[in-house]
């Protein structure tokens, strides 16, 4: 190793070809979409670590490289060697194999226990992990369990770093290579060479752009029918991503034409037999606009929005009534016996409310801030108790469900952990295994997606009463659909109030007048508010710089807050230098910086420290007691060298494990956008906004993040912004066909 490392590093020649081995101590930089990295590697020669840049895709640090590659030299960093590939060799001294099996790589196997190991076996340990792993037991206090772990985890190290080897030519990540792994096994290289594909569909983080590179790089060709039936499916759960449960016909072809780049008359030979294979529906809808067109569904979502019209109608409709003393109550005694116990009248909208929530099976309540939806469902609550009704209260997400259980006095959960999912999506509670209540409300219902809202429905007893609750005004669901929306519209049967009347106490509140201004287009006022402000800046960088302040030292400083526990920061998008992305890279430096003696770990691009806040970016429905979801927000209590995990302790009071390859999954979340932080409710919220989000610039998007607020709202940015946003009323339609089977039943 010496040898060659000292011949490759003599650096004359600059752009000779060369070869230099070396351990990789540390990655000090990762981009995770193109895999350029940049890192330290001890040469063994003594001194200082040598820099190596590029294509590192998938090395660990503690791992021996042999990279080729050639010498050159950075304006500001100096020499450096540029890596064109590598390949993973084992450690041949005592020093490199103790420092190679302490280093984390193998799960199981800390630095004290691969001190032991080899200690005992001596620069033999690696071939007696090889050849005789049952031979480790020899190792004192060293049992047969850690033993057996330490054994299936080197085969499985093995055989992932052969797909890494395979994939590493078109630029998969490790991650990825893990899941590939991990989902099929041995036959990971047959299915990547013979199937591409079906990565897209059953390997989560690997989409359809990612399947077709490998299909290219194994040689499928670019007109194939499996690639363009594939481009098709991949454009509609795309169109899903973006809230859409259908796209028209016309619509699909011209996009699938566009991202395959193939001729139109194929696409639409490729749909027609998609179609007759029953992998999409078509189906004859009125689309936004009115007009009749032809939809293309993929087959869960239509399955699911014909299912979710059907069950709603049927509850509506059902002969039982598992609330009938308020069929005949006499209303007056009723709501004189409440303003009673609560010390407070009900307006006539709140009346209203009350009086369709307790007598029929279905009902919507929609409102915004200030206008009491809050006091109203607690009034329904408290009613429906005093009959000693069985009350079932839940929410999307776990902050929502605990505001809804401080408001009533209740218990609530999430809708996930309500209904059990499990392994796969199924929920334990369906129609054949209905939930014991006779009354189930749930909060926050414009969150609700149309898959959700269909599980949910189906777990609902035939005579029960739903109350979905929520502000039709805030963003629709991140998930396909728009389900509060089309049930509160006009072609719609279920029966719903509108809240209108903003209550005094609640008017004395810039952040509750300033949505209502927002929201009917008039800009926010912030002469004389307490509770709302804005710090002009027109720069974009300037304004991230400026949020940081205002997150780490000024509102702690004025209001006593907690920046890491009480403040949230909501931008319009993830890019740009005030976006969510670049916000908590530099939060994270202010808040959570790197200390000495405590443990972190990269992925990618990012940095988990303890500490750190993160998000869930995915359903997953194995972990935890039923499944972590997408949006599900936690804090990082515990990193785990040895066993390769990272401890997360979500905000509904959950301790979940994550493999190191699961990091994916799990983004900082001390800054969020808009999408992500629907359903929860901080105690202040900072809003950066700048012209360069100029697109995501909606009045819907900011009076979401402003209602997301109990005490506090600061905006960060430019008045040109701010104006814009507040014009645009531009939310665009979903496609989505749920109103009009409501209609049509």
């Amino acid at each position: 190793m010496a040898k060659r490392s000292n011949r490759a590093g003599s650096g004359e020649g600059g752009f000779r070809p060369s070869v230099l081995e070396g351990v990789l101590e540390r990655i000090t930089f990762a981009n995770e979409e193109t895999g350029y990295t940049v890192a330290k590697v001890d040469t063994g020669r003594g001194g200082e670590l040598t820099t190596a840049v590029g294509a590192l895709l998938g090395a660990q640090p503690g791992e021996s490289l042999r990279m080729e590659g050639r010498w050159g030299s950075h304006p500001q960093y100096g020499r450096q060697f540029m890596v064109e590939n590598y390949t993973t060799v084992l450690p041949a001294t005592v020093q490199g194999v103790r420092r190679y099996l302490g280093s984390g790589l193998v799960k199981g196997i800390g630095p004290r226990l691969a001190e032991r190991i080899v200690d005992f076996f001596g620069v033999e340990a690696l071939d007696v992990i090889e050849q005789t792993p049952e031979r480790l037991i020899e190792v004192p206090k060293l049992g047969p369990k850690r033993t057996r772990l330490i054994a299936d985890a080197w085969e499985e190290q093995k055989a992932i770093k052969e797909v890494m080897v395979f994939l590493q030519g078109i630029e998969v990540s490790t991650s990825l290579a893990v899941r590939i792994y991990k989902k099929y096994g041995d036959s990971s290289i047959s299915v990547v060479r013979n199937e591409p594909y079906r990565l897209a569909t059953d390997v989560w983080g690997i989409g359809f752009k990612t399947a077709d590179t490998i299909a290219q790089a194994v040689g499928i060709p670019h007109d194939s029918p499996e690639r363009v039936m594939a481009g098709i499916q991949f454009t509609l759960s795309e169109s899903t991503g973006d809230g859409h449960c259908y796209l028209p016909e016309e619509r699909l072809i011209a996009e699938a034409v566009k991202i395959l780049q193939v001729d139109s008359g194929l696409v639409i030979e490729c749909l027609a037999r998609l179609v007759a294979e029953e992998g999409v529906v078509t189906e004859k809808v009125a689309g936004p606009d009115g007009e009749e067109a032809t939809a293309v569904y993929l087959v869960p979502f239509q399955r699911a929005e014909a299912a979710l019209a059907a069950q709603l109608r049927g509850l509506l409709n059902a002969s039982a009534d598992r609330l009938p003393a308020f069929q005949d109550v006499d209303w007056s005694v009723a709501l004189g016996w409440l303003a009673s116990r609560t010390g407070a009248e009900l307006a006539a909208e709140q009346e209203e409310a009350v009086k369709l929530a307790l007598s029929r099976r279905v009902a919507v309540l929609t409102g915004g801030p200030g206008c009491g939806k809050s006091f109203t469902v607690a009034s329904i609550i408290t009613l429906a108790a005093a009959k000693k009704a069985k009350i079932i209260l839940a929410a999307p997400t776990g902050r929502a469900a605990k505001r809804l259980t401080e408001l009533t006095g209740h218990e609530a959960s999430t809708v996930h952990r309500l209904l059990e999912l499990k392994p796969g999506g199924d929920a334990s509670y369906d129609r054949d295994n209905p939930l014991d209540c006779d009354l189930l409300v749930v909060d926050e219902a414009s969150m609700l997606d149309l898959l959700l809202a269909n599980k949910l429905t189906k777990a609902v007893p035939p005579g029960a009463h739903l109350l979905l609750v929520g502000d039709v005004d805030q963003l629709p669901s991140v998930g396909a659909g728009q389900v509060l929306r089309d049930l509160l519209d006009e072609r719609s049967p279920l029966p719903r109030v509108r809240l209108t009347h903003v209550f005094r106490q609640a008017q004395e509140s810039g952040v509750v007048t300033n949505a209502h201004r927002v929201n009917t287009g008039t800009p926010p006022e912030f002469a004389g508010m307490s509770d709302f402000f804005l710090f002009p800046s027109d720069d974009t960088e300037a304004t991230a710089e400026l949020t940081v302040d205002v997150v780490a030292n000024r509102i702690p400083r004025r209001f006593g807050l907690d920046p890491r526990r009480d403040i949230q920061v909501l931008a319009p998008m993830h890019r740009g230098p005030a976006g969510a992305g670049n916000l908590n890279v530099l939060l994270q430096q202010a808040l959570t910086p790197s200390r000495d003696g405590v443990a972190e770990r990269r992925f990618g691009g990012r940095i988990f420290r303890v500490g750190d806040k993160v998000t869930q970016i995915r359903n997953n429905y194995d972990k935890g007691a039923n499944g972590v979801f997408n949006g599900t927000l936690g804090v990082i209590t515990g990193i785990d060298g040895v066993d390769q995990s990272v401890a997360v302790r979500t905000d509904e009071d959950e301790d979940i494990d994550y493999d190191f390859a699961e990091l994916d999954e799990l983004v900082h979340a001390y800054a969020v956008t808009v999408h992500r932080s629907q359903g929860s409710e901080y105690p202040a919220v900072v809003i950066p906004i700048t012209t360069s989000a100029w697109m995501m610039l909606q009045r819907n998007l900011l009076y979401t993040a402003i209602t997301r607020a109990k005490r506090l709202v600061v905006l960060v940015g430019s008045r040109r912004a701010l104006a814009q946003a507040v014009r645009n009323a531009g939310a665009g339609r979903r496609y989505t066909a749920l109103a009009q089977r409501l209609a049509d039943f």
